[in-house]
């Protein structure tokens, strides 16, 4: 095989308040022709920022020594026209998420053919009929009716295939995928790593993998490089590295997976929330007078409950229902049918009223950065209930932030940062204080740990199930990451399109599976102890 990319003692730093910090540290490696080279490590590990440099797309703040030879040719310090030949053209990027960046604002058949045309020179009916290849190539179904589509138009795996279609359209021999599957659901991503093996093989390319997934590698690579602070510091065959990891942060890594099962529910646990054929329709209007001409059957016929203690794990695709029935059984959203929380039926009362009990139900989002306001220091944000719901003791807030930081991991002196000066495990944890603080009866975690890297997830996971013993808490556990749902659940609930698949012991759902829509998932999910490499 002749080698196509080759990376010799890499260094990355930027500029910074007049000093320079060292992203990438001295990385060498190689990809041959046709080879799957994965890179793994946690978040800030210099990943992509390794990736980035292979066609100098870092910006100006960055100092970058070392060597990049692509096909024969230096990219460090290359000509722009150079770089811009390069670019999209030989080497092409799929990133993490697809939403960010596509362009909301033009539609699929405008963003593809702006590379058909840079790089070449195609246009009108030559440029669509090659869109409509590419976009059939990736598994777009009907790609015609989707031209005239916007990003948000379509599903988060359909954007993922466009990513895909637009990385394909001048024929790479180099694609780099960062984080292409993070954020998909376990069948959406067994599909896509799927259509990347297929893709590769079709057109002849190589592929550097750039994933904090293991289980991933293990299906897709057939080298792996380990890196850790901007170095890597473990390279080799995939099944060997697997087999006989030899340095301790790859025995960590490897050994990063939520396992082992939730504290039994007490006899007689109190029951804190139920519900009883819930149901949420929301109208499909039309015309001047916006007549109802159908219905978005988002849950239907939903009977569940949750008791003190107990952790009911909610699984299924994006698209299910499983977020919308958390916020009806929380009176976020209208709904249709019984629910009781406490003891009370609260489908009649008014805001007024749901006011005192909105203290005893909390929700934590997925994208704790997202979630949490740039504008508000740790402890405004945290203390941001007390403000609305008063003191749960009538200690001052400042007290009672100072011990909820410490009881979820988070030094108390860090209270007066900002969410951007800290991780994304301290941002969780900090959605998770805010949430706390209040001391709730029922926490409704919605996919708490699905933008987390592997060991961070385990800390998170580690954490609830410690707030669960301490206090007792109910949790809505939404998740499409099954591991993580089989360690944290007591109950599990299997949704399909606002249906019900499967409702019971998480055991017997994981073990004795009914429906072939759960054992789909459950073959999606657990796929990645099969080894070999694409």
């Amino acid at each position: 095989m002749s080698t196509i990319l080759e990376v010799n003692d890499l260094s990355v730093g930027f500029r910074q308040d007049g000093q320079i910090s060292r992203a990438v540290k001295g990385v060498s490696f190689t990809i041959e022709k046709g080879e799957t080279v994965a890179l793994v490590g946690e978040s800030g590990s210099g990943k992509s920022v390794t990736a980035l440099s292979t066609v100098s797309l870092l910006g100006d703040s960055a100092i970058v020594e070392g060597s990049v030879i692509y096909n024969g040719q230096e990219m460090i310090g290359a000509s722009p026209k150079r770089l811009r030949d390069v670019r999209g053209n030989d080497i092409s990027f799929i990133f993490q998420e697809p939403m960010t960046s596509l362009n909301p604002l033009h539609t699929l058949e405008k963003q593809l053919s702006e590379s058909l045309a840079l790089h070449q020179g195609l246009t009108g009916d030559k440029a669509r009929a090659r869109i409509l290849e590419l976009l059939n190539k990736v598994g777009i179904r009907d790609p015609e009716s989707r031209l005239g589509a916007y990003p948000h138009q379509l599903s988060g795996g359909q954007r993922q295939r466009v990513m895909i279609a637009m990385a394909l359209a001048n024929g790479p021999d180099l694609l780099i995928a960062d984080e292409p599957t993070t954020a998909l659901d376990v069948t959406i991503q067994a599909q896509i790593l799927e259509l990347l093996a297929d893709l590769k093989q079709d057109y002849d390319m190589s592929l550097l993998f750039i994933t904090h997934d293991l289980g991933i590698v293990r299906r897709i690579a057939d080298r792996v490089c380990v890196m850790k602070d901007g170095e890597i510091v473990e390279a080799g065959r995939t099944s060997e590295i697997f087999a006989n990891p030899q340095h301790s942060y790859t025995q960590m890594l490897l050994s990063a997976e939520s396992t082992g099962t939730p504290d039994p529910v007490a006899d007689g646990a109190e029951l804190v929330a139920e519900t009883d054929q819930l149901k949420v329709w929301f109208p499909i209007q039309q015309g001047l007078f916006k007549r109802t001409v159908g219905h978005v059957k988002a849950v239907n016929e939903a009977t569940i409950s949750v008791r003190a203690g107990e952790t009911l794990g909610i699984v299924g695709e994006s698209g299910s229902g499983k977020t919308t029935l958390a916020l009806a059984m929380m009176r976020l959203i209208q709904s249709e049918g019984a629910i009781t929380f406490m003891g009370q039926d609260v489908r009649k009362w008014s805001t007024k009223e749901l006011r005192r009990l909105r203290a005893k139900m909390q929700i934590v989002f997925q994208d704790p950065f997202g979630s949490l306001s740039p504008r508000m220091t740790c402890e405004q944000i945290i203390a941001e209930g007390l403000g609305v719901h008063g003191s749960p003791d009538g200690r001052p807030a400042r007290e009672l932030v100072a011990e909820v930081m410490t009881e979820v991991g988070l030094n108390p002196a860090t209270m007066h940062r900002y969410p951007h000066e800290f991780s994304g495990g301290q941002r969780q944890r900090i959605a998770i204080a805010r949430a706390m603080i209040l001391r709730p009866r029922l926490v409704v975690l919605d996919e708490p740990t699905s933008a987390l890297d592997m060991t961070v997830q385990v800390q998170i996971v580690n954490l609830l199930r410690d707030l669960q013993r301490k206090y007792d808490l109910a949790y809505l556990f939404i998740s499409h990451d099954l591991k993580v749902v089989r360690a944290m659940s007591h109950r599990v609930m299997v949704m399909k399109q606002g249906d019900v698949m499967e409702y019971g012991a998480a055991e017997e759902i994981f073990e004795a599976p009914k429906t072939d829509y759960t054992r789909e998932l459950l073959a999606a999910a657990f796929a990645s102890h099969v080894t070999g490499g694409v």
